[in-house]
């Protein structure tokens, strides 16, 4: 109780210190937690330079439309009917029309996701799917109606594919081949902290195939997709002690494994188990970041970025020397083509939001406006180096205002980054790791250096000295900056030695994030990760498979790629002692 009470009190405090540091701009209704309709859904393309994603199968071309009949005039047959990538086939084909043109075409699908791109928001509404057929190849029946194709099992979504023989627009023989899955771990072994890669092929494309989940020992790491990787995903974890043998099991799953899933009527889906030998402890490693591919964004809605009162008169351009960074980014605004009517100085700003996905019922988040100074317009003209504040993460706009005109604006996009810790001299000891400072000034008659005190622990989360060593069972902490606000980036999911704790968000405190743990586990080294999450709750939607886990195949099929979002996966490792 005595903790509730000041935390409650000093919370109260930070918030009139953040709010008053913001000078509102316009009000935006957000959605509760109740189910909402989103306004603006957009069916995501995938990124063109996603690495390691391959070409429709085939020709690529699209087979054009075909009828089929009730009973066909030949008879198909594939050897053998099932197999995974690469395995040999042999298509042939009898009772046909004789020599005559021939068209082989196989069912296949695209998928991809769905998001709700709002002004001030972006919401996660799942996944879609359709069937295409493509050409495999066009070939000649002889003499007696036969034919005779040999090929190979493409890299596909996995699952039955159809497979037609086309004639004169018709369907004239029809079979299928079941393209199964493979499970591949490298390394097999390494010490404490080895990234392992986990590839998985022949996912699905529809809601029962399309997901997978990674076990570590039977503890739950995360789930991964291949919407957008026709049913590759590859991914990385990290290797956790103790030394010895653990096991890497992999299997179809909605976030979660469908554990008895050789009963259900997709038994191609089971998946697999490799073990892996952890060989040696040799201390923590160094806390890293793995970014996701540097792709070109599909959607040019960008969060925050409005005309909402652009001058009319204005045709300027504004450019920043840097785009994208982590906060306290020094930049360079440059502006030309101002109205001859912007003279003299003009208000740097730069546009964020305000607010939180808890407990909201009508206005959860608004947009608010942070000073970044003024520039000296000469001839049309700015130049004004600024520094990007210490706020929320994901994307931003700095804006040129002339009075309450809206002259020019820019986008920025913050990045996430690791908190470092100083000693009293100024050198890092640490990136994002500390002990906790978990102190409350007493309840009665606090004295003002203990307020002080307190306020100052609460205002970092109450973390405490950077160290990446601690004694077992120590409360310690790990802390992050420019965590986001939408669905896609303003949550991560925490895993200890791979396994799935919990979740952390960003929002409520202007981006700046704060884990406590527990240094659990024995004696050695121990993993921790972070990684990005989809977010469904606050408001929710139908449909929205795959939230509120961590996302292992963020880094190639994540929504956020989409929409110019770089959401990372954050690495760290703790030695925990007697």
């Amino acid at each position: 109780m005595l903790r509730r009470y000041l935390t409650r009190g000093l919370r109260s405090r930070f918030a009139r210190v953040m709010v008053a540091s913001m000078i509102p701009v316009a009000l935006i209704a957000s959605a509760s937690s109740a189910d909402t309709t989103p306004t603006n859904t957009i069916t995501l393309t995938a990124p063109s330079a996603l690495p390691g994603v391959p070409a429709l199968p085939f020709t690529a071309t699209a087979a054009a439309a075909f009828t089929i009949p009730v009973t066909a005039s030949g008879a198909l047959a594939v050897t053998p009917s099932q197999g995974v990538q690469g395995t040999p086939i042999t298509v042939s084909g009898t009772g046909l029309p004789a020599s005559t043109s021939v068209e082989l075409t196989w069912g296949t699908s695209n998928a991809t996701w769905l998001a709700d791109v709002e002004p001030n928001t972006v919401n996660y509404l799942g996944t879609s799917y359709s069937k295409i057929t493509v050409v495999m190849t066009t070939l000649t029946t002889n003499s007696s109606g036969a034919f005779t194709f040999q090929t190979t099992a493409p890299a596909d979504f996995g699952g039955i594919h159809d497979i037609y023989a086309v004639a004169n627009g018709a369907a004239v023989g029809h079979a299928g081949f079941e393209e199964l899955r493979t499970l591949t771990v490298t390394p097999t072994s390494g010490p404490i902290g080895t990234p392992i890669t986990i590839t998985y092929t022949s996912m699905g494309a529809s809601l029962y195939t399309g997901g997978a989940e990674i076990l570590w020992d039977n503890h739950y790491t995360g789930e991964m997709q291949a919407q957008w990787t026709r049913g590759t995903a590859s991914v990385t974890i990290r290797a956790a002690g103790p030394v010895g043998t653990h096991f890497i099991q992999v299997g179809n799953a909605i976030s979660y494994m469908y554990l008895n899933v050789i009963q259900s009527p997709i038994p191609y889906t089971n998946g697999g188990t490799v073990k892996f030998k952890v060989t040696k402890d040799n201390g923590p490693t160094a806390s890293s970041i793995s970014w996701p591919a540097d792709v070109q964004p599909t959607v040019s809605q960008v969060t925050t970025l409005s005309n909402a009162g652009l001058d009319p008169q204005s045709s300027a351009v504004a450019t920043l020397s840097t785009s994208k960074g982590p906060v306290l980014t020094k930049t360079t605004l440059s502006v030309t083509g101002l109205p001859s009517s912007v003279t003299g100085t003009v208000n740097l700003a730069y546009s964020t939001v305000v607010g939180n996905r808890v407990n909201c019922a009508s206005t959860c988040w608004a947009f608010s406006s942070i000073a970044l100074g003024t520039a000296a317009v000469t001839n049309g003209a700015i130049s004004q180096q600024v520094t990007i504040p210490d706020n929320l993460g994901g994307w931003h706009v700095v804006q040129v205002m002339k009075g309450g005109t809206l002259e020019a604006q820019a986008p920025f996009y913050v990045m996430e980054s690791i908190v470092p810790f100083m000693n009293k001299a100024g050198k890092v000891i640490s990136q994002g790791l500390a002990t906790a400072n978990d102190y409350t000034a007493p309840l009665k008659n606090p004295t003002p250096a203990q307020t002080a005190r307190a306020l100052a622990a609460f205002e970092v989360g109450q973390s405490g000295k950077g160290s990446d060593t601690f004694k077992e069972n120590q409360e310690f902490t790990i802390s992050i900056k420019g965590v986001g606000w939408t669905q896609l980036d303003n949550t991560l999911g925490v895993d200890y030695d791979n396994s799935y704790i919990g979740y952390s968000c960003g929002f409520n405190t202007n981006g700046y994030m704060v884990v406590h743990l527990h240094a659990t586990g024995g004696v050695g080294t121990h993993i921790i990760d972070l990684y990005p999450m989809l977010y469904s709750l606050s408001p929710s939607f139908a449909s929205t498979p795959y939230g509120m886990v961590p996302d292992l195949s963020y880094a190639r099929d994540y929504p956020g790629l989409a929409l110019g979002y770089h959401v990372p996966a954050i690495h760290f490792s703790i030695k925990v002692v007697k």
